[in-house]
C-alpha cells in the first residue's frame, strides 16, 4: 500500500492568479500526484459532463440530506437550491489511492478544510501584490463591467483579511516567482 494523499488548499480573490498557478503545477509536475477532489453539484450535468468525472450530480434534495447527515466537508448555496461541496468520502477515496488532493475553494471553505485535516492539510493563500494591481488585472480582463469589478475588490479586501490564517502566503506579483514559491511549498510538504 502506497502512501496516503495529502490535500493542498489554494484561496485566493478573484483575479490573483491561482487558477494559473494551479494548472501549471497540476500540468508541469506529474510526478507530485495532485488531483482535484470531485465536487457535488446539484445543477444538470451541461455538455459532455459525466456523473463521477467532472462533478457527482445530485439532486437538491439528496445534496441537502448528506449536508444534514454532516456528510460535506465544505459547500455553499450559490443560487437557491444551486449547491456546490466536497464529499469528505471522495477525499478520503482518493487520499486513499495516494493521490494528493487540491482544493481551489473560497476562504471559509478553505478554513473549514484545514481545520477539519490540520497536518494533513496545507494551506496557500494567493494574494495580488495590492488592490491597485488587482483592480488593473480586472479591468484589462475585459470580462466585467465597472460595478462588477468593484463588488469583486470589495470581496477581494475581506478575504485579504482572512489571509494570515493560512499556512503560507505566496504574493503573486510576478508569476515566474509565483510558480517558484508554490512549486518549493508543495513539494516539501509531501515529501514530509
Amino acid at each position: 500500500m502506497g502512501k496516503t494523499g495529502k490535500l493542498i488548499i489554494f484561496c485566493a480573490p478573484s483575479g490573483s492568479g491561482k487558477s494559473t498557478l494551479v494548472q501549471w503545477l497540476m500540468s508541469t509536475h506529474p510526478e507530485l500526484r495532485l488531483a482535484f477532489s470531485i465536487s457535488c453539484t446539484s445543477r444538470s450535468p451541461r455538455g459532455a459532463e459525466r456523473h463521477g468525472v467532472e462533478y457527482f450530480f445530485l439532486s437538491p434534495e439528496a445534496f441537502k440530506e448528506k449536508i444534514a447527515q454532516g456528510e460535506f466537508l465544505e459547500y455553499e448555496e450559490v443560487y437557491h437550491d444551486r449547491f456546490y461541496g466536497t464529499l469528505k468520502s471522495q477525499v478520503e477515496n482518493q487520499t486513499a489511492q495516494g493521490e494528493n488532493i487540491i482544493f481551489d475553494v473560497d476562504v471559509k471553505g478553505g478554513c473549514n478544510i484545514k481545520a477539519y485535516y490540520g497536518q494533513r492539510a496545507m494551506s496557500i493563500f494567493i494574494q495580488p501584490p495590492s488592490l491597485e494591481v488587482l483592480r488593473e488585472r480586472l479591468t484589462s480582463r475585459g470580462t466585467d463591467s465597472p460595478e462588477a469589478i468593484e463588488e469583486r475588490l470589495a470581496k477581494a479586501s475581506y478575504e485579504l483579511s482572512f489571509a494570515p490564517r493560512f499556512d503560507h502566503i505566496v504574493v503573486n506579483d510576478d508569476l515566474e516567482k509565483a510558480k517558484a514559491a508554490v512549486l518549493q511549498l508543495v513539494t516539501a510538504f509531501l515529501a514530509d
